[in-house]
C-alpha cells in the first residue's frame, strides 16, 4: 500500500485535516523534478537554521534565511526556487504539526487531572471510619487502602463504570495522539527521502534531527508516556484490583474496538462490497488460474449454476417467441412478453449482474420492434431507426436524476462524518439497558435509510454497534438481535422516503405516468406511522425471541463526539435540509421546476462544485443500480407500448373483477411479499408495479395511485430471507473476529417472516385508510 493510502486508512478520521498533506508535497517534489531536469541542484547554504520544536513561539525561519529567500528569488533558476519553497512547506508542514499536537496534548492533559480528580473525589466520599479520618481534601489515600476501597463489593457499580469508562476515552484518545506523532514522522520521513532521490539533494540530513527531536523522542521519552501509565495505573486499582498488565490488555481491546469504529468509512465498505458480490468468481478465476491457464472448461466448472441458468433463460425465450400464445393478439406483444420473461429470469437467478442484463433490454426491445405509435388511428410498430431513440429517451428520466441526488446527499452525509455524528449523538443517550439500546439503534437505522438510503445504512450501524458486537460471542443473544433489529429496521427505512430505494422511485414513475405524483409531505405521511409501528413490533418480536435483557444486564453506551461542527458540515447540512424541503414542496413549485428530479441537480452542483465531493466520490456512486433503474424504465416503456400490460391487466382484472378495493390491495400486497422476498425488491417493483397501475386504472373505482403505492411499501416490508434485500445481505454476511456469523439463515426465518407479516398488516389497515384519507 503506498503511504497516501496507509495515511488515509490509518488516521484518526476527526483529525483528518492535521496530518502532514502529504499529496501535496509529492506533487511539490514531481514538479520540481520536472523543473531541474534531473539535474543536480545547487546545495542550499549550510547556514539556514533548523527550526526549534524545543520553543512553541520559535520562527519558521531564521530572519537571515528569510531574507536570503527574498533576495534570492529574482536570481535564482525556477528549479532553486521551488526548492526554496519546498523547505518553507516542510517548515510550514512541522509547525502545523506540532501545533496541533501541543493543543491536544494540553487537552488531554487537563482531561487526565480532571478524571483523576473524580477518582480520589470518589475514594474520599465512599471511605469512613475511625480509621480514615486523616484523609482530607485533596490528599491522597495510601495504596492499599485505595485497592481495599475499589474492589469493595459495596461500591456502587455506576460509579465503577462511569469511571472506568472515562479512563477508557483518555486512554484511546492519548493512544491516538501517539499514533499521529508516529504516523506523521514516517510521513516526513518518506517525504524527504523521496525529495532527495528525486532531486539529488541532501534536505533529510539536515531537516530529520529536527523531525525526531519533535516526533519521535518526545513521545517516547516525554510527557505523553506518562500520562498513559497514568491512566492504566487509575483504571487497574478501579477494574483488576491493581493488576496493570490486565488492566493495559483491557484497554488496548477498548483501544482496538474504537479504532473500528472510527475508521468505518461507509461508501468505501459498501462500493467493495458489491465489488466483491459481483467480481468474485471471474476475480477468482484469474488469481487461481492465471491469464494463461484460463480455458474454457475451467470457466465452464466455475461457472456452472450461472451458465445453466442463462441457458434456460434462453430455452425460454426461443419458446415464446415461436409457440403462438391466444391471449396475445398481436406479434409485439408476445415479443414483447418473451423478453419480459427473459430479463426477469436472468434477474431472478443472477445469472448475469443486474445491470449486465438492464442493458439488453434497449438492444432486444429495438431487434424485436416491441414499441408502437397511433398513427391515423392505427397501433403501427416502430421500425429500429424510430425505436432506438425512443427507448434512450425512456431510460433516462427523473427516476435518474433523484437517485444521483440522494446518492450526492447520501455521499456527503457520510464522507465529512455527519451521518455518523448524529447517529452516535442518539446512540450515546439511549442508556445502557439492551431493551433500549436495541430500539434506539432501530430507529436511528430507519431514520438514517430515509436520507442516505437502506443500502448505506445497514453499513454504516453495522459499523458502530462493532463495539458492543466484539464484546459478545457469536449467536448471543444481544449481539444477534442487534444485527437483526438493524437488518429488519432498514428494510423498513426502505420505506420511508422516496429516496430511501431504489423501488420507491419507480414508485414515483408509475405514480407520474399516472398524472399524479405524491409530495414528500404526503409521503411521509404514508411511511413514517407505518415504519415506525413496524419497528415496534419487531422490536417487541426481537424481545420476546431473544430476551437480550436476561445475558446482559447493562451495555456500555458509545462515545459521543465532543468536536463542534465544521464550516463544511454545516454547509453540507444546510444543502441537504434546503433540497429535501424543495422536493417535499415540490406541488407547489412545479410551474417553475416541472419535475423533482430537476431539484436534484442542486445538491450534485452544491456539493461536487465545491470540492465538497471529488471525482473519486461521483465514480463511487452506485453506477449498478443506475444502470438496473435505466433498463427498468426501458421495460416499463415496452409493455406499455407493445400493449402487453394491458393485456396482461385484463387478465388479472378478470380475476379480480367485482373485489373492493381493500381486498385487491391485499392480494397485491400478498404477490409482492410472496416475490419479493425470494428475489430482489428492486427486480420485483420493476416488474410488478407496472401491472399494480394498469389494474388500478381499469376498477371501476380506479385507485391506482393506493395500489402502487401500497405495493412499494411491501416491497421493503419483505425480509424474511438473507436474500430478501440489502441490509439481510449484509446482516448474513457480518462476521466476529473468529469468522463466526452473527445470524444465521434461522434467525431470518424465526424474525424476518414474521416481521414480513407485520408489514403485510399495518400496511394493509393503517397505510390504506391514512391512503384514503389523503386522496390516493
Amino acid at each position: 500500500m503506498k503511504f497516501s493510502q496507509a495515511l488515509k486508512a490509518n488516521s484518526v478520521p476527526d483529525w483528518k485535516h492535521h496530518y502532514i498533506h502529504y499529496s501535496r508535497l509529492k506533487k511539490m517534489i514531481f514538479r520540481l523534478e520536472q523543473l531541474q531536469g534531473n539535474a543536480p541542484l545547487s546545495p542550499v547554504p549550510e547556514h539556514r537554521q533548523s527550526l526549534d520544536f524545543t520553543n512553541p513561539s520559535a520562527p519558521l525561519l531564521s530572519r537571515q534565511s528569510s531574507s536570503m529567500l527574498q533576495r534570492t528569488s529574482s536570481g535564482l533558476e525556477h528549479a532553486h526556487i521551488d526548492e526554496l519553497m519546498f523547505e518553507r512547506e516542510i517548515h510550514d508542514e512541522l509547525a502545523r504539526v506540532k501545533a496541533f499536537y501541543v493543543e491536544k496534548h494540553d487537552e488531554l492533559d487537563a482531561e487526565v487531572l480532571a478524571v483523576l480528580a473524580k477518582v480520589a473525589a470518589a475514594e474520599r466520599r465512599g471511605i469512613s471510619g475511625p480509621g480514615h479520618q486523616d484523609v482530607e481534601g485533596g490528599q491522597s489515600l495510601p495504596e492499599e487502602q485505595r485497592i481495599a476501597f475499589w474492589t469493595d463489593v459495596n461500591v456502587p457499580r455506576n460509579i465503577k463504570e462511569r469511571l472506568s469508562g472515562a479512563l477508557t476515552d483518555v486512554y484511546i484518545q492519548l493512544d491516538n495522539l501517539s499514533k499521529f506523532v508516529e504516523l506523521n514522522y514516517d510521513g516526513f520521513r518518506k517525504i524527504l527521502k523521496k525529495h532527495d532521490k528525486m532531486t539529488n539533494t541532501e534536505l533529510s540530513g539536515r531537516l530529520m534531527p529536527t523531525v525526531s527531536d519533535m516526533l519521535a523522542k518526545e513521545q517516547r521519552k516525554g510527557a505523553l508516556e506518562g500520562l498513559k501509565n497514568s491512566v492504566v495505573h487509575e483504571y487497574a486499582l478501579i477494574a483488576h484490583s491493581g493488576g496493570e498488565r490486565e488492566a493495559e490488555q483491557e484497554l488496548g481491546r477498548h483501544r482496538r474496538d474504537q479504532l473500528t469504529f472510527e475508521r468505518n468509512t461507509v461508501w468505501r465498505e459498501m462500493v467493495a462490497m458489491q465489488r466483491r458480490g459481483t467480481n468474485v468468481v471471474i476475480g477468482g478465476d484469474r488469481q487461481k488460474l492465471g491469464a494463461k491457464e484460463l480455458d474454457l472448461t475451467s470457466v465452464v466448472k466455475r461457472n456452472k449454476k450461472q451458465i445453466t441458468a442463462v441457458l434456460v433463460s434462453l430455452t425460454v425465450f426461443a419458446v415464446l417467441l415461436n409457440i403462438k400464445i391466444p391471449i396475445f393478439k398481436k406479434p409485439q406483444e408476445q415479443n414483447c412478453a418473451a423478453l419480459l420473461a427473459f430479463v426477469s429470469l436472468l434477474w431472478c437467478t443472477e445469472a448475469l449482474p443486474l445491470y449486465i442484463t438492464s442493458t439488453l433490454i434497449p438492444l432486444l426491445a429495438v431487434t424485436l420492434r416491441v414499441l408502437t405509435k397511433q398513427q391515423d388511428g392505427h397501433t403501427v410498430r416502430l421500425t429500429p431507426q424510430e425505436a432506438a431513440p425512443q427507448v434512450f429517451h425512456a431510460m433516462f428520466s427523473q427516476v435518474i436524476m433523484l437517485l444521483l441526488g440522494g446518492f450526492a446527499i447520501a455521499g456527503a452525509l457520510s464522507k465529512h462524518f455527519i451521518a455518523k455524528s448524529m447517529a452516535t449523538a442518539i446512540l450515546s443517550r439511549v442508556g445502557r439497558q439492551p431493551h433500549w439500546v436495541l430500539l434506539a439503534n432501530m430507529l436511528v437505522a430507519t431514520f438514517l435509510s430515509m436520507f442516505i438510503s437502506n443500502v448505506a445504512a445497514p453499513v454504516l450501524c453495522f459499523g458502530l454497534v462493532q463495539p458492543i458486537l466484539r464484546t459478545y460471542a457469536a449467536g448471543h443473544p444481544v449481539s444477534a438481535s442487534l444485527v437483526m433489529g438493524i437488518a429488519l429496521a432498514s428494510n423498513v427505512g426502505g420505506m420511508t422516503s422516496p429516496i430511501s430505494s431504489p423501488q420507491n422511485i419507480f414508485a414515483i414513475e408509475r405514480m407520474v405516468l399516472i398524472g399524479s405524483t405524491p409530495s414528500w409531505l404526503q409521503w411521509f405521511a404514508i411511511a413514517l406511522p407505518i415504519g415506525i409501528l413496524v419497528d415496534i413490533l419487531c422490536w417487541g418480536l426481537l424481545l420476546v425471541v431473544y430476551r437480550p435483557g436476561q445475558e446482559v444486564q447493562e451495555i456500555r453506551p458509545l462515545k459521543p463526539n465532543k468536536d463542534p461542527w465544521t464550516a463544511t458540515q454545516l454547509y453540507v447540512m444546510f444543502i441537504s435540509v434546503a433540497t429535501v424541503g424543495l422536493w417535499c414542496a415540490n406541488t407547489k413549485l412545479e410551474t417553475y421546476t416541472g419535475e423533482m428530479g430537476t431539484l436534484a441537480i442542486l445538491p450534485l452542483v452544491a456539493f461536487f462544485g465545491t470540492g465538497v465531493l471529488g471525482k473519486d466520490d461521483w465514480n463511487g456512486f452506485l453506477w449498478d443500480v443506475v444502470m438496473l433503474a435505466m433498463g427498468g424504465l426501458a421495460l416499463g416503456e415496452c409493455v406499455k407500448t407493445s400493449g402487453l400490460l394491458s393485456t396482461i391487466a385484463g387478465e388479472i382484472g378478470n380475476f379480480v373483477g367485482g373485489l373492493g378495493l381493500w381486498p385487491v390491495l391485499m392480494i397485491f400486497c400478498a404477490l409482492v411479499l410472496v416475490c419479493t422476498t425470494f428475489i430482489s425488491h428492486t427486480v420485483g417493483a420493476m416488474i410488478i408495479l407496472p401491472i399494480v397501475q394498469s389494474v388500478g386504472e381499469d376498477m371501476a373505482d380506479p385507485h391506482p395511485k393506493l395500489l402502487v403505492m401500497g405495493a412499494a411499501l411491501m416491497c421493503s416490508g419483505a425480509m424474511g430471507l438473507p436474500v430478501s434485500g440489502f441490509p439481510n445481505m449484509n446482516a448474513i454476511a457480518l462476521e466476529d473476529g473468529t469468522g463466526s456469523t452473527y445470524v444465521t439463515t434461522k434467525d431470518f426465518l424465526k424474525v424476518g417472516l414474521l416481521g414480513s407479516v407485520f408489514a403485510f398488516g399495518v400496511i394493509n389497515t393503517l397505510g390504506y385508510f391514512i391512503m384514503l384519507a389523503l386522496g390516493f
